[in-house]
């Protein structure tokens, strides 16, 4: 079957990276680019230049604070022109205007829209190849991703931190305030089910959840790794393992007290206004929780019948344009980016690690002031799961986010009550097909 497939493409991924890496590598793992160029015994100094990066949603601020220095230690000729997607300067509306970037922050669901569509695409196997970089150092399933999501068997792109691990936040105070021992790393769906029955009450006239979730986290990123959209057919993915994740969370919100909200902002909020004693969530530096919630994590619950992995968002991809003229040098710039020592900045600062090495890892948020006093060890209880399964290249498809809008609202629906779990499947499956045809008229 599909899901067995899978499984056997993800375990042939490390000896398919081993190959296209070539053989060797540094203590840092990113092979020997043979330094900065032009800076061998006897060669002229390298001629300056400015090299383009260009990353969407990310804050000049942050650019700096985690790579300018790097680089312009290691590479002094280059000027580094950092740019991101300001009024007026979306990656399209660059392209438009011949703005093209040496250097490019794709992601897996913008990869399409944002670099391929755009002509952008350059597969970076070559240089792989070259500087023997060694891609076993990342987590496999982001390199799979990657080359999955671009269809052509090309690698467009090295994963960037960070990536998004679910997890479960539970709020302390209301633990000790209903004297209910705190949840633990490794509990499994049903065991948290437990928990949110005895934590779903009322006291003082204060209505307190035992659960709420992201729900586009609980659902997208889910213990199948299962694709909204099915891979091969018109409509939505496996329906038989869709019931069993929507049974699954449904029950949450069948306990007093426990409704959920109509929306995905309310929803994601109950937590951090202190309503809600457990969160099914992303890590994140960008999701703030309020100082007067006493917070911890640990791992994402398993669900039985299913893979013991966390689902997660996938990194962004440091990518390189094909209109590039210093790919060789962008190729090293990235390198530098992705290096040990970035990464273990980017780890102690409580930026989880695309790589797997063991140091990096353990690192996370100890230079935190929060995250330093927190069970970040829950983050790296479970390796991330596999890729979702994607559409056919040749297939008409439907935009990520709509995908996303159309299962949260299905599931809204039958935890609201409002329809049985069966109905709102078949209503996505009917939805998910109306938006195919739309896109096959085009």
């Amino acid at each position: 079957m599909a899901f067995s497939r899978k499984w056997k493409l993800a375990a042939c991924v490390p000896l398919a990276m081993a190959v296209l890496a070539g053989c060797g590598s540094d203590p840092k793992g990113a092979g020997d680019p043979g330094g900065a160029p032009g800076t061998g015994s006897g060669d002229k100094p390298p001629e300056p230049f400015t090299m383009t990066i260009y990353a969407a949603g990310v804050k000049p601020e942050e650019f700096d604070s985690r790579f300018r220095g790097a680089l312009e230690k290691k590479f002094p000729h280059i000027k580094f022109d950092y740019q991101t997607s300001d009024k007026g300067n979306s990656i399209t509306e660059k392209v438009a205007r011949g703005e093209v970037p040496d250097i490019i922050r794709t992601d897996t669901p913008t990869m399409k829209s944002g670099y391929l569509d755009l002509q952008l695409g350059y597969d970076l196997r070559e240089l792989v190849a070259k500087h023997k970089y060694d891609l076993n150092r990342f987590v496999s399933a982001f390199i799979q991703d990657n080359i999955d999501t671009g269809q052509t068997g090309a690698l467009y792109g090295l994963p960037v931190p960070p990536y998004f691990p679910a997890v479960l936040y539970y709020n302390k105070d209301l633990f000790d305030k209903f004297g209910v021992p705190y949840p633990r790393d490794g509990m499994s769906w049903d065991e948290v089910y437990d928990l949110a029955v005895k934590m779903s009450r009322t006291d003082g006239g204060k209505v307190y959840r035992g659960f709420s979730s992201s729900l586009i986290a609980l659902l997208r990123d889910n213990p199948y790794s299962l694709p909204i959209l099915d891979p091969e057919k018109d409509g939505l993915a496996d329906q038989t393992k869709w019931k069993a994740i929507f049974d699954n969370f449904k029950r949450f919100h069948q306990i007093p007290n426990n409704a959920v909200e109509s929306t995905f902002a309310l929803e994601n909020a109950v937590f951090t206004k202190g309503q809600s004693a457990m969160y099914l969530g992303q890590h994140s530096i960008y999701f703030v929780v309020p100082p007067e919630v006493n917070w911890d994590i640990v791992s994402v619950p398993t669900l039985a019948g299913a893979p013991k992995l966390m689902g997660q968002r996938s990194p962004a991809y440091w990518s390189i344009t094909q209109q590039s003229k210093h790919k060789d040098e962008a190729f090293q710039v990235i390198m530098e980016m992705l290096s040990d020592e970035v990464q273990m900045q980017d780890s102690r600062n409580g930026i989880p690690t695309t790589l797997v090495k063991k140091e990096i890892r353990d690192a996370l948020g100890k230079a935190h002031p929060i995250y330093s006093t927190k069970n970040m060890k829950a983050l790296t209880l479970y390796e991330p799961t596999t890729p979702t399964p994607k559409r056919g290249k040749d297939k008409a498809s439907v935009p990520g986010s709509l995908q996303e809008t159309i299962i949260w609202q299905s599931f809204v629906k039958t935890a609201q009550g409002q329809a049985d779990v069966n109905s709102v499947l078949r209503e996505a499956d009917e939805r998910l097909k109306q938006e195919l045809e739309k896109d096959k008229n085009k």
